[in-house]
């Protein structure tokens, strides 16, 4: 018997709702006007709809024409070059042909653009990454514009794709819209191995074959990569947030099931139109509760840290405002129930089959820790999340999912978990504010205090390592970093240097108001410092030699300095201005830069400026 809801769930959600109270209403009052219960294509001039049907042919020509039928848009990240989204390329005519089954006919509404942040890592293309979730979000909204669709499918895996599709289908959350995803890559070559290379390369002592060699046999076949980062988090926050159809999270592609479970989220889209039995917009399925969910889920499994961003910036697009303050609270009282590469050496894989998803909302729902009644796009009620999806000679069906985990060293249950509390914590002192994934890091690590060794481009980091500067205990200070100043990149290719540091014996943490995402592993790092350097942020004051404390155990963050000697330092560095932000299509995201708001507030454009603002008073605007 499920326990009541957590006190503390309870609390979170209910001042979230009331903070948020005025913005959720006037977006709810936007979607009802919006919506529809004759197909959406019926208000439009013959003109308008004869061009909507030009391209079209045989009965899906006749079924748009005749306006009576529900119009289902496919929304897809297709790409071939990145592993996570080439098995899309069958999709639509997959879903075309299942939702013409189902009584209503599907077209490709458009495509968003697919970055891979594994490969711009360390790269100037990684200052567009942040901003590509906001073009994608618009990209959506392009896609859906013409009045021609009834619900949504959106085909996205990874990073900034997914919380993307949502931002921009939730402006349209009159319509339902379900998450399709491809599935995870089979395992190959263990992760630890993979960091071992890695670490060795940064050292001198493996050449670049053997890296290339590691890397190859770790991100070999079509699918999501096995490390659980942003790209997987997504996966599993959407599903808990009931955004997926039960148990398609981790369902690797090219298989029969996966098939399957295609060509069903393609007939739900048809049976949760509002031109179907059981109409569910999205903007029904996105709420307070549902967001909580996806914090709970994010905390007990140690995942991304990028999603203190994409989730904030989620729940404002569907007037709700979630604040680092819920994450933190929420993160003291959820138990830490997984380990998966880099918390533990198990990959994703391993951790579906000790009983993933289902296994983790069963345990989260009993303990009280989930809401369960919330709307979702297989129905209502999360409890059909506890269940799998198998094949019976052909058949989908769903079947109850493991109320015991396969393998301990993976997944816990609540009342054995990891860590008491979830992988995700909060710090504040003077240095502002700061996010710091702790799942990886050893308790002996969590705290540590050294000068303050101070860069703004993460390529001096590494030439630094490699002249000796670094070999001592320190606190690298990586400044500029923020969305205003270079678009946030994620800074994961400091972590073979600093890795090879701590395993010298030294003390060494990374203090930046950059990102460093779902794969920040052992190293204690301070991300996402806001405000950030280039808004006037204190981090802008750090000297080299600076004594700097980060203590994760209390969640302080302070530079060790007098408060008279700080108040009369000025900052000594800036960030690059327009002309110097050019090559790799940068100068194309300028204007992202001016308008773009902190990372407290997720990092967004859509909202205002800040530029001059009391970011302490700041109301998110939707």
């Amino acid at each position: 018997m499920p326990n009541p809801l957590h006190p503390v769930v309870a609390e979170v959600t209910a001042r979230i709702a009331e903070r948020s109270a005025a913005g959720r209403g006037a977006y709810l009052a936007r979607m009802a006007e919006a919506a529809s219960s004759t197909p959406t294509r019926a208000g439009l001039g013959c003109s308008n709809l004869a061009h909507g049907f030009a391209a079209c042919s045989g009965p899906d020509r006749l079924a748009v024409r005749g306006v009576t039928k529900p119009g289902v848009a496919i929304v897809s990240a297709y790409n071939d070059m990145l592993s996570a989204h080439q098995p899309f390329q069958e999709y639509p005519d997959w879903i075309k042909a299942a939702v013409r089954d189902a009584g209503g006919v599907a077209q490709f509404a458009g495509g968003v653009p697919a970055m891979c942040d594994g490969i711009t890592q360390g790269r100037a293309g990684m200052e567009l990454s942040l901003f590509s979730r906001e073009v994608i979000a618009m990209a959506t909204a392009v896609a859906l514009s013409h009045d021609m669709f009834d619900s949504t499918l959106l085909l996205g895996v990874c990073d900034k794709i997914v919380p993307g599709l949502l931002i921009g289908a939730l402006a349209f959350g009159h319509l339902p819209a379900i998450l399709v995803p491809a599935g995870p890559m089979a395992s190959g070559l263990p992760n630890g191995e993979k960091a071992r290379v890695r670490q060795a390369y940064a050292e001198g002592k493996a050449t670049r074959d053997d890296l290339l060699a590691a890397e190859s046999a770790a991100y070999h076949s079509p699918g999501t990569c096995t490390f659980y980062g942003t790209a997987n988090s997504n996966q599993l926050v959407v599903e808990v947030m009931g955004l997926h159809l039960p148990g398609t999270t981790f369902v690797a592609p090219g298989t029969p099931l996966r098939r399957a479970l295609t060509d069903a989220a393609a007939r739900r889209a048809v049976e949760i139109s509002a031109q179907g039995p059981e109409y569910t917009p999205l903007s029904q399925v996105v709420d307070e509760r549902s967001i909580v969910n996806g914090v709970v889920a994010l905390l007990a499994t140690g995942g991304s840290t990028n999603h203190t961003l994409h989730l904030v910036a989620i729940a404002a697009a569907a007037g709700i405002r979630l604040t680092w303050d819920d994450f933190a609270d929420l993160s003291a009282v959820v138990p830490l129930m997984a380990r998966v590469y880099p918390n533990g050496p198990a990959d994703i894989n391993h951790f579906a089959a000790a009983g993933g998803v289902q296994f983790l909302v069963g345990e989260l729902l009993d303990a009280g820790m989930l809401h369960g009644d919330v709307s979702t796009v297989a129905g209502p009620g999360l409890d059909r999340y506890r269940q799998e999806p198998f094949l019976d000679d052909g058949v989908l069906t769903w079947r109850p999912g493991a109320r015991v985990s396969g393998d301990r060293d993976v997944l816990r249950p609540v009342a054995e978990p990891f860590s008491a509390d979830g992988g995700l914590r909060m710090l504040a002192g003077n240095l502002g504010r700061a996010v710091i994934k702790v799942s990886a890091v050893a308790p002996e690590h969590r705290v540590v205090e050294a000068p303050a060794r101070v860069f703004t481009d993460q390529h001096a980091v590494g030439a630094a390592f490699q002249a000796g500067e670094l070999n001592r205990d320190v606190v690298i200070v990586l400044r500029q970093q923020g969305p205003r100043a270079n678009g946030m990149p994620e800074l994961h290719a400091l972590t073979p240097a600093l890795s090879a540091l701590m395993a010298r014996g030294h003390r060494v943490a990374l203090v930046t108001d950059g990102r460093m995402s779902g794969a920040s592993g052992k190293i204690p790092t301070a991300i996402h410092c806001t405000p950030e350097a280039a808004a006037g942020g204190p981090i802008g004051l750090v000297r080299d030699g600076d004594p700097v404390r980060l203590d994760a155990d209390a969640g302080t963050l302070s530079l060790l300095v007098e408060s008279d000697v700080l108040a009369a330092r000025r900052p000594v560095d800036a960030p690059r201005d327009d002309a110097g932000w050019t090559g790799t299509g940068r100068e194309l995201f300028a204007a992202f830069r001016h308008a773009v708001g902190p990372a407290d507030h997720g990092a967004t454009v859509f909202g205002p400026t800040f530029a001059d603002a009391d970011l302490d008073e700041l109301e998110y605007s939707v």
